[in-house]
């Protein structure tokens, strides 16, 4: 055989073995560096189709965030595989979530949302997998080392909607789950209050399955009676049903007295709620609740909400809205101003550019959770500060270690659309510190 037959035939069974590769999957995608990178496995759960707080939203963003890297080549060169679980807001099913995580070899779980922190946490510490950008509900996701939050979680929401009461509320009625990770609230939402010299609020227990409210209703009012009094509610799904139940008390006679407005002139909610203000946590109320509840009709009309991120308006979730609208655009459970897909937006974020910064073709759950702990800086474009979970960076406040970012935005609701009540972000860092 001459040189030039051998060296043809060589450079078409090299081109042929090349072709194969990628045909079979093999781990290599097009335009990855050095040849083949190992595809990416990670995990998101959330509860859907159960009785309280439902998040479909989160996985759908999680895939949606997949087909968007996947198509122009993977993070980095590594193909992006997400696995989801419905968690069922059960501790069964959040403890088979995380099973399912660790036997797919899952390198991290990403923005997910439970409520059952110990039947997960323990479970991936053991593993060594990392918990990035959770939706921040549990006191777990702010304790473990192996939890990396990008908010400061409901501590923060709630601490920081005392602060947002105290200057335009003279009574504060708080109803609020009747479960343990409920009790917290009512020293959460003082702390903020007092910071203000405000009372405390009147803290009303209530069950966050329950199909109606009008007995805590009934409380919250009494609670808050007068021209400058204010009804809260943090229940998640149900606290639409819960204003539901507030709306529909029976009239009382009006009383004279101040007519105080909110921050936009129209906060005071008339009607059957009488001369209370209503207010709550981004997550409890958000742009779609609102948007199904009628709008700029709606009950939440003027009312006071607490929230992680800037308003769903603003430019800063441009890329966002772009990977939703060119990858998502059918999927209705991905609303992009949903807190869950937008919690799970910047959580995929962190994975992004933990991933690009690592820099290698095989990616552990050892190798994230360190580049993470060394001070890995995440540029969020906007939507939080810098984010890095260096020890230097955390707040140790007690019960909530490993919050980051505690800072939080003040917003209202005015003809139906939630906007800033003020610009930027408010810090309550100190207010956190203070919480016994």
């Amino acid at each position: 055989m001459t040189g030039r037959r051998l060296t043809s035939l060589l450079a078409y069974v090299t081109a042929t073995a090349a072709g194969a590769s990628l045909l079979t999957g093999c781990g290599a995608l097009p335009g990855a560096v050095g040849g083949s990178r190992e595809p990416l496995t990670v995990m998101t759960w959330a509860p859907d189709r159960t009785k309280a707080t439902n998040m479909p939203g989160m996985p759908a963003m999680a895939q949606a965030f997949a087909r968007w890297v996947n198509s122009s080549g993977g993070i980095d060169g590594h193909e992006l595989r997400v696995l989801t679980c419905n968690e069922r807001n059960t501790s069964e099913g959040a403890a088979d979530c995380a099973r399912q995580a660790i036997g797919q070899k899952a390198v991290a779980v990403v923005g997910s949302y439970s409520q059952h922190g110990r039947d997960f946490m323990n479970a991936l510490e053991a593993a060594g997998i990392p918990y990035v950008g959770g939706y921040g509900v549990t006191d777990d996701e702010f304790t473990s080392p192996l939890s990396y939050p990008v908010n400061g979680g409901q501590a923060s929401l709630v601490a920081g909607h005392g602060m947002q009461l105290a200057g335009v509320c003279d009574k504060v009625a708080l109803v609020r789950p009747d479960t343990v990770d409920g009790d917290r609230l009512p020293s959460l939402l003082d702390s903020g209050l007092r910071r203000a010299k405000h009372g405390g609020a009147l803290d009303i227990p209530a069950a966050e399955d329950a199909a109606e409210y009008t007995r805590q209703a009934g409380r919250a009012r009494s609670g808050a009676k007068g021209a400058g009094g204010c009804v809260t509610a943090v229940l998640g799904e149900r606290t639409q049903t819960f204003f539901d139940s507030f709306r529909r008390l029976p009239e009382e006679k009006r009383r004279g007295g101040s007519r105080q407005d909110g921050a936009d002139g129209k906060g005071r909610q008339d009607g059957k709620g009488g001369h209370v203000r209503i207010s709550s946590v981004l997550g409890s109320v958000d742009q779609p609740v609102i948007d199904r509840t009628g709008g700029a009709h709606s009950p939440f009309e003027g009312a006071f909400v607490t929230g992680w991120y800037p308003e769903a308006n603003d430019k800063s979730w441009a890329p966002m809205r772009k990977v939703i609208q060119e990858h998502a655009f059918v999927d209705n459970r991905v609303d992009p101003a949903d807190t869950g897909v937008q919690t799970t937006w910047i959580a995929y974020t962190v994975l992004k550019q933990v991933v690009e910064a690592l820099d290698r073709d095989r990616i552990t759950a050892t190798e994230i959770a360190h580049a993470l702990d060394r001070g890995e800086r995440i540029d969020t474009g906007g939507l939080t500060p810098a984010l890095r979970w260096k020890y230097a960076d955390l707040l140790g406040a007690s019960g909530f270690p490993r919050i980051v970012n505690h800072q939080v935005t003040f917003q209202v609701v005015r003809q139906g659309q939630l906007v800033a009540q003020k610009p930027g972000f408010v810090d309550v860092g100190e207010t956190l510190l203070s919480v016994t």
